[in-house]
């Protein structure tokens, strides 16, 4: 077992009850085709907030500013790679500029779906912090069976 937990930021942009997704590239087969959230891993150094900005600028292109992000969910998930993680979700309640995809090497498109119709190809761990956003709830765990 690892001896280390990972943190990683997902991004909600959400538009008129439509969240943006991205479908991923991935040599994993578990992922790859499959649908996901602007997200990823915090670099040595930087605040949470720090890391959604920049992941949402580098995946989809769009400027926020930290005070627009709001913390919507946080699961502790585990069955998401090797090492155990926790995942912080935050909603931008604002953001500059269209989202485009930045990275045709990782994702093969993006598409904008209602939060009650999300598809069935989403991957469980973004899918468990949506659900949590949508619930309200504020924490939840994914994967650890203790």
């Amino acid at each position: 077992m690892p001896d280390r937990h990972l943190i990683d930021v997902h991004v909600l942009l959400v538009r008129d009850g439509r969240v943006l997704l991205s479908r991923r590239r991935d040599a994993n087969p578990l992922f790859d085709g499959r649908w996901h959230l602007p997200s990823g891993k915090l670099d040595a150094g930087e605040s949470v907030l720090a890391a959604a900005v920049r992941e949402a600028e580098e995946e989809v292109g769009v400027v926020l500013d930290p005070a627009d992000l709001r913390l919507v969910h946080t699961v502790h998930a585990r069955r998401t790679g090797l090492e155990p993680r926790l995942g912080l979700f935050f909603e931008a309640r604002a953001w500059t500029g269209e989202p485009v995809n930045r990275e045709p090497d990782k994702c093969s498109g993006l598409g904008w779906f209602d939060l009650d119709a999300l598809p069935d190809d989403l991957i469980d761990y973004p899918a468990a912090g949506l659900a949590g956003y949508a619930e309200g709830v504020p924490f939840g765990v994914y994967g650890w069976t203790d």
